[in-house]
């Protein structure tokens, strides 16, 4: 069975490109109305365009989600101009890669808590409180296996995505049994990113990789569909992995 989004109201971060993108598009075609959202007006215009062969309603936002003070009135201009604020999908991020940690200066490891943590936090904590007010929601935070599986050259983006993950657990208590909140942590996905990969490094990708290959982006935004809609009900404070078995190999 589908899940029917109709006459919800979404705002997804990180949604110009990628899997914020291919979960915008899954979120419109379960019948929900989608706030695109990226720090660039011109690049969220672009992601709106590129969904209008999917009926129904996408609007732009141009937010920049490591701004703290800029949340809460996003937050509300969203409840004021549609009705409502029912799903929160927080999936602007950076990975910055360290060739080596004591080289990692101060002003990067700071962009990559504000953008990975501190932005999803302040908006966990005002669109919770919003949805929990009107009486539901549904807030869906993407994660890393990084988180899980750290490497020493991605220790700065494992790091903030643990912090998401350990959030996720925190919210899901605090606004129960009204919101919902959950975490997807995607493995190795075939976006635009992976476009530049050469066949030898998506060999090292996927080598012993149980599903054997890159994730389609279609299969993150049909789960994160599935949890922003009544039919995942019972599923809050869930870390979900979707990388092909990544996890599951030692």
């Amino acid at each position: 069975m589908s899940t029917d989004l109709t006459g919800k109201v979404a705002l997804v971060t990180g949604a110009s490109r990628g899997l914020g993108l291919a979960i915008a598009r899954g979120l419109k075609e379960a019948g929900a109305t989608v706030i695109v959202s990226s720090r660039k007006p011109d690049a969220c215009a672009e992601a709106v365009a590129a969904l209008e062969d999917v009926p129904g309603q996408a609007y732009p936002l141009a937010l920049h989600v490591g701004r703290w003070d800029e949340l809460e009135p996003a937050v509300d201009g969203i409840i004021d101009r549609h009705g409502s604020l029912d799903i929160l999908v927080n999936n602007a991020g950076i990975a910055p890669l360290a060739d080596d940690l004591m080289s990692v200066s101060e002003s990067l490891w700071d962009k990559t808590i504000e953008v990975n943590v501190k932005g999803p936090f302040r908006l966990m904590a005002v669109a919770g409180d919003r949805m929990r007010a009107a009486g539901g929601g549904s807030i869906v935070n993407i994660s890393s296996i990084g988180a899980v599986r750290p490497s020493p050259a991605e220790a700065m983006y494992a790091a903030a995505k643990n912090g998401l993950n350990a959030l996720t657990q925190a919210f899901a208590q605090e606004y129960a049994p009204t919101v919902r909140v959950n975490c997807v942590m995607p493995g190795s996905f075939a976006t635009d990113m992976a476009e530049n990969w050469d066949d030898e490094f998506i060999g090292l990708v996927t080598d012993r990789l149980p599903a054997g290959r890159l994730g389609r982006p279609a299969e993150i935004a049909g789960l994160v569909t599935h949890l922003a809609g009544d039919d995942a009900g019972y599923t809050t404070g869930a870390l979900i992995p979707v990388d092909g078995g990544r996890t599951a190999v030692y």
